[in-house]
């Protein structure tokens, strides 16, 4: 029976594997495997005198990245990977691969991001890549974990939609039989209907699609988003639980991924610092202005230099708060005391936004006035007015872009290294 590489010790005694082949090395008398599984590399000794001609035979057929099922003893080495090698008393040849390959699995030489990509089944193969998708996956588990025992309701919300969530033109038109639909956004409009049907704590991890024609280290075009709405509550519980999440998200990764983060040469993940600073708008566009030399004026868009500059100052996550009503969604709650100013926030980590999320419109008369104001027709939102008709709880939430938070998280360069099959302006396949 086929054993992970990492389980396999001198006192598991026999062993079999199967791995691809990560590197050979040919001394005449004794041959070297490298063979490889997600979980690590162990090395096959092969003494040419010493091992069946059948094994010999098999060996000079294999090619790197092939996929070979050994079987043999296992022996403590030092100077091995893990301290132990295999000697095998059958080799075998399951898939094998062609050469030149598109890249260079070990990296000794380098390739660029899009040749990884245009390759990504084998670029996935390299140990730094797997670690990326590993501590991805533990980062979706422990939100999952996380929301669930606070008594979250996984909801799954349609991707294909009639209308845009907050307007505009950055949508993906679709073809849907003789109806005009889209690419949905966000799941913004779904999640909170669903709090006037009582579920009152809702979350779902999901794509959005934005065709927004970016061409940056930080733009995607299809995302994962982390989204939850809660009812009773206002921005600032929303706000506390995000902080909570993310600080929790960083001590389990910490906890739980050592071996991924040893890959990545990450030591220790930078564990923000809590609580985080909650800088109102006008306070945020002063600080930028000052470190930028721009002018930036009230009600302008925070842009990505002014978002550097912050960073630079702040030095860890923080909020910007207080946002003007005008440039932020027309279901963001506007102030009791000043409705030219919204209960709406951003995350922002050092290096760009993370999240943004508000203390919804609940009144149905104010959403409409608002969806106006914004230059939308209220009947396009029909399905979405109609429970704010019928006892529409006061609710909060946010969205949490999934791929930034582990680009920040790790210090990647690139978002795209941050998802499988990345979709951007020029990227459709594979």
């Amino acid at each position: 029976m086929r054993i992970p590489i990492k389980e396999v010790t001198p006192q598991t005694g026999q062993a079999e594997v199967i791995g691809w082949v990560h590197e050979v090395r040919d001394l005449g008398g004794l041959t070297f495997f490298l063979i490889r599984d997600r979980t690590g590399i162990l090395q096959v000794t092969i003494p040419k005198k010493k091992v069946e001609e059948e094994v010999l035979a098999t060996v000079r057929e294999v090619s790197k990245e092939s996929l070979v099922r050994v079987r043999g003893s296992v022996k403590a080495i030092e100077k091995a990977p893990g301290g132990r090698e295999l000697v095998p008393e059958s080799f075998e040849l399951l898939a094998r691969s062609e050469s030149p390959l598109p890249l260079d699995v070990v990296e000794k030489v380098p390739a660029d991001l899009d040749t990884r990509l245009d390759a990504r089944f084998l670029d996935a193969r390299r140990p730094r890549v797997t670690a990326i998708f590993q501590i991805r996956s533990a980062v979706t588990r422990t939100v999952y974990d996380y929301l669930f025992t606070r008594d979250f309701v996984n909801i799954t919300t349609p991707k294909v939609v009639a209308a845009a969530t907050e307007g505009g033109t950055e949508l993906f038109p679709i073809a849907y039989f003789e109806k005009e639909a889209f690419l949905n956004q966000s799941p913004q409009l779904y999640k909170q209907m669903m709090m006037a049907a009582g579920f009152e704590k809702v979350f779902e991890i999901g794509p959005i699609f934005r065709a927004e024609e970016h061409n940056t280290t930080k733009h995607l075009n299809e995302a994962t988003s982390i989204d939850i709405e809660v009812s009773f509550v206002d921005h600032r519980d929303v706000m506390q639980l995000l902080e909570d999440l993310i600080v929790h998200i960083y001590r389990t990764v910490q906890d739980q991924c050592a071996s991924p983060l040893e890959i990545l040469e990450i030591g220790e993940l930078a564990i923000p610092h809590t609580p985080f600073e909650r800088l109102p708008y006008p306070d945020a566009i002063e600080m930028a202005a000052s470190a930028t030399g721009e002018t930036i004026s009230y009600g302008d868009d925070i842009g990505t230099v002014a978002e550097k500059a912050i960073g630079e100052r702040i030095g860890s996550h923080y909020f910007i708060t207080d946002w003007p009503t005008a440039i932020k969604p027309y279901y963001a709650m506007p102030c009791d005391d000043d409705p030219s100013v919204c209960k709406a926030f951003d995350l922002m980590h050092p290096r760009m936004e993370l999240s943004s999320g508000a203390a919804r419109v609940h009144q149905h008369d104010l959403l409409v006035s608002q969806i106006r104001a914004k230059g939308l027709s209220p009947e396009n939102f029909e399905f979405y007015l109609a429970p704010f008709r019928y006892g529409m709880p006061p609710h909060a939430g946010w969205g949490l872009g999934a791929e930034r938070l582990i680009m920040t998280m790790l210090g990647l360069g690139n978002i795209r290294e941050s998802v499988l099959f990345p979709r951007d302006r020029h990227r459709l396949t594979p």
